[in-house]
C-alpha cells in the first residue's frame, strides 16, 4: 500500500532540495593575463575570461580591485562581471574597434548608428549581469563628435538586440556620446548606479526598447541624461512599452533631463516616471517630442522635483519624418502629471537661448496634442516679463525640437497651442519677480479646464488668455491672494 506523505515529510524535502546546486564557476581576469597596472592592455585578457564564463553558461568574470586598461571588450551571452570594488576598466583611447557599416546611417546621426566603436559592446546577447561596486572609466578618451578618429570609440556600454541584462552598483565616469545606449532590448533592470559625465554627452538611451526599470541611481550628462527614443538604426522599429523610472536623482548640465526623442520612429506606451529628482537640465525638465512620426501615449509623472530647470515641461509634435516612408505628423495622449514641484526654474549653464522658458504644450493643427492631466502642479516660475509680451504669437516649427524654437512665451505658467483635453486641477504657478504676462494662454485649444488652481496675480490686465479656444471652464481657482481671476478671450 503506497502511503501518503506528511506535511511535514514534505517541508523537509523543500528545505533539502537546494543543497548540491553548483555555485558559479568563477574567471580571475589575472588568472588569463590581466595585469590590472593601469599601463598593460588587459582587454584580451579580459575577453578571455568571458568566453570562458560563457562557456561555462553562468560564469562570473570577477575583476578584482585595480586599473584596466582595455580597448574594446566583446560581452557574450550567460554571464556576470562583477567589478569589485577597487577595480577600474580604463578606456585605452586608441585600438577601439571600428564602426560597423550600416546602410540605414541616414536615419540617425552618428553616434545612434554604430554599436561597436563601444568600450564594451554586445549583440544578440542574453541573460548579462554587471555587479560590483567599480568603474567604468572613459578617461576623457572617448568622443562626442561626429568625425571619429580612427581606433577611437564614442561610447561606454553599447547593447543592440539584448534580453534580460542586470547592471547593479556599477559606476561610469567620462563616457563619451552614451555612457549606456540599447537599442532592440527586452527586460533590463539597472539599480544603485552612477553616471557621472557632466560635460561629455548623454548619460542613458533607451531606443526601441520595452520592460525597463531604472532605479536608486544618479544620472549626470551634459546632453540628454535619460532618453527614450526609436530610431532606425537597426533596420527596424519597435513599441517601446512597459517602462519606468523611479526614485532616482537626474541632472543634465546643457540639455534635457528626461527626454522622449528626438529620434521617435517607432511608437511609445505605458511609460512611468515616479520619484524623482530633477537637479538640473538647460533645456527641459520633463520633454517629450514626436518629431518622426511616433505615437506617444499613457505616460505618467508623478512625485516629481524639479530645480535649475529652464523649461519644467515641454511637450512638442514636429514633422521631421526623419525614418523611411516619409511618415505623418506623430500623436501625444494620455499624458498625466500628478505631484511635480519646481523652483529655482533657471539653467544649470549658459547655452543658446534665453535662462527660461514657460512649460510648453505644442502640438499641430494636424496632429492637436490630446488628453492631459495636470493634478497637484506647483511651479514658481522666474518671471520678471513684461506684459507686451502677452501679445506674442510664437512660430510654428515642423523640424527643431529644443525649447528655444518658440521664443519668449505669451504666457508666465503655461503656454499651450493646438490641443484638446486638457485638466489642470488643484495646482499652484507662481514667480519669483513680478511678471505681465498671463499664467495661461492658449491658441486653438477645445476643452480645457482649470478646477482647484491659483495663479499669482499678473501685473498686466489678464491672469488668463484664451485665444482661439473653446470650451473653456474655471471653477474653484483665484489668484494666490485670492482674487478672481481676469480672463482675456479672442
Amino acid at each position: 500500500m503506497r502511503r501518503r506523505l506528511t506535511g511535514a515529510f514534505v517541508a523537509l524535502a523543500v528545505v533539502v532540495a537546494p543543497v548540491g546546486v553548483a555555485k558559479a564557476a568563477s574567471f580571475n581576469v589575472k588568472d588569463y593575463g590581466a595585469k590590472g597596472d593601469g599601463k598593460a592592455i588587459d582587454s584580451v585578457a579580459i575577453d578571455k575570461a568571458i568566453a570562458a564564463a560563457a562557456a561555462a553558461n553562468g560564469g562570473i568574470v570577477e575583476i578584482p580591485p585595480g586599473t584596466y586598461l582595455s580597448r574594446s571588450i566583446h560581452l557574450k551571452s550567460n554571464i556576470t562581471i562583477n567589478i569589485q570594488q577597487g577595480a577600474r576598466i580604463v578606456a585605452s583611447g586608441s585600438g577601439i574597434d571600428a564602426p560597423e557599416s550600416n546602410p540605414n546611417s541616414r536615419y540617425q546621426d552618428f553616434g545612434h548608428s554604430h554599436f561597436r566603436n563601444a568600450l564594451l559592446w554586445g549583440e544578440n546577447v542574453e541573460n548579462i549581469n554587471f555587479t560590483g561596486k567599480g568603474v567604468i572609466d572613459g578617461a576623457n578618451k572617448l568622443e562626442t563628435g561626429e568625425n571619429i578618429p580612427a581606433g577611437k570609440g564614442d561610447k561606454m556600454l553599447s547593447l543592440k538586440f539584448c534580453k534580460n541584462v542586470n547592471i547593479t552598483d556599477v559606476t561610469f565616469r567620462e563616457a563619451g556620446h552614451f555612457a549606456i545606449i540599447v537599442n532592440g532590448c527586452n527586460g533590463m533592470k539597472l539599480d544603485r548606479i552612477t553616471v557621472d559625465s557632466p560635460d561629455d554627452r548623454d548619460g542613458i538611451n533607451f531606443i526601441n526598447s520595452s520592460n525597463i526599470e531604472l532605479s536608486n541611481s544618479t544620472i549626470i550628462s551634459s546632453d540628454d541624461a535619460v532618453a527614450f527614443k526609436s530610431d532606425f538604426a537597426t533596420g527596424k522599429t519597435f513599441l517601446s512599452e512597459n517602462n519606468i523610472v523611479r526614485d532616482s536623482t537626474i541632472q543634465s548640465t546643457e540639455n534635457n533631463a528626461i527626454q522622449f526623442g528626438s529620434e521617435t520612429c517607432g511608437s511609445f506606451k505605458n511609460i512611468q516616471f515616479r520619484n524623482l529628482k530633477v537637479t538640473g537640465a538647460s533645456k527641459a525638465g520633463l520633454g517629450m517630442v514626436s518629431m518622426d512620426g511616433a505615437t506617444i501615449e499613457d505616460v505618467v509623472y508623478d512625485n516629481i522635483q524639479l530645480t535649475k530647470t529652464a523649461s519644467p515641461i515641454f511637450i512638442h509634435i514636429g514633422k521631421r519624418g526623419r525614418c523611411p516612408g516619409s511618415p505623418p505628423a506623430g500623436k501625444i495622449r494620455n499624458i498625466t502629471y500628478r505631484n511635480i514641484t519646481g523652483t529655482n526654474l533657471t539653467a544649470p549653464r549658459d547655452i543658446p537661448g534665453d535662462p527660461e522658458y514657460a512649460s510648453t504644450i505644442s502640438g499641430r493643427s494636424d496632429s492637436k496634442i490630446t488628453g492631459l492631466t495636470f493634478d497637484h502642479v506647483q511651479l514658481t516660475v522666474p518671471g520678471n516679463h513684461k506684459e507686451s509680451d502677452a501679445s506674442r504669437t510664437p512660430p510654428e516649427v515642423s523640424d527643431a525640437y529644443p525649447p528655444r524654437i518658440f521664443g519668449v512665451r505669451p504666457a508666465f505658467g503655461f503656454w499651450i497651442r493646438n490641443a484638446t483635453d486638457v485638466k489642470f486641477l488643484n495646482s499652484t504657478i507662481e514667480f519669483d519677480r513680478n511678471d505681465g504676462r498671463p499664467a495661461f494662454t492658449t491658441d486653438s485649444v477645445q476643452n480645457i479646464s482649470l478646477n482647484g488652481v491659483q495663479v499669482e496675480r499678473s501685473t498686466g490686465a489678464n491672469d488668463l488668455q484664451w485665444r482661439k479656444s473653446s470650451g473653456t471652464s474655471v471653477t474653484n481657482s483665484t489668484s494666490t491672494s485670492g482674487q478672481a481671476l481676469r480672463a482675456k478671450t479672442s
